[in-house]
């Protein structure tokens, strides 16, 4: 196993301000951050200093086009009911589930994380309840006073029903 890397040794404080540095240099300026880390009294070489700017990036770059895309996404097909929501919640339930299984030795698991983890989740998912509850709350409200408004302007039934259904996401 090859030795833990100097950067991952680093204070929190510094290695803040290192990724922080190296965000606004583009990751480059390597032997500039190793001579500003030695005179801070950290000896980190800028080969080592390469390899972790060069992973960190790969990394940002990761998030940045999961972060573009799961907009992408919502703007194409936007989620007013929170399904992908709920989807994301059964689908992280059901791989602890499998992991809490499929362990045989309780050392290898963090039991009080997976507790914590499935405590947030239930509250999630009570969350994830009350809002579709209070959207579909709002939404009945909503094509009820359209409704009124409808018939008050002389619409037929029939095109009150469906402003109606329209409204209430259950059109045909």
């Amino acid at each position: 196993m090859p030795p833990r890397s100097k950067v991952a040794t680093l204070p929190p404080e510094v290695k803040a301000w290192l990724d922080q540095s190296l965000v606004e240099s583009s990751f480059s300026g390597y032997e500039l951050l190793s001579a500003e880390l030695e005179s801070r009294g950290y000896s980190i070489g800028k080969s080592a200093l390469h390899r972790y700017g060069s992973e960190f990036e790969d990394k940002l770059a990761a998030l940045k086009m999961s972060s573009e895309q799961a907009k992408a996404v919502v703007h194409a097909a936007p989620d007013d009911e929170g399904a992908v929501n709920e989807a994301l919640m059964r689908l992280v339930q059901e791989h602890l589930f499998k992991l809490l299984m499929a362990t045989n030795d309780e050392n290898q698991i963090d039991l009080p994380k997976v507790a914590k983890a499935v405590a947030e989740l239930g509250r999630a998912s009570v969350v994830q309840a009350k809002w579709k509850t209070e959207v579909r709350a709002r939404a009945e409200a909503a094509a009820n006073q359209v409704e009124k408004i409808a018939k008050k302007g002389g619409l037929s039934a029939k095109t009150v029903d469906e402003i109606r259904r329209e409204i209430l996401g259950v059109a045909s």
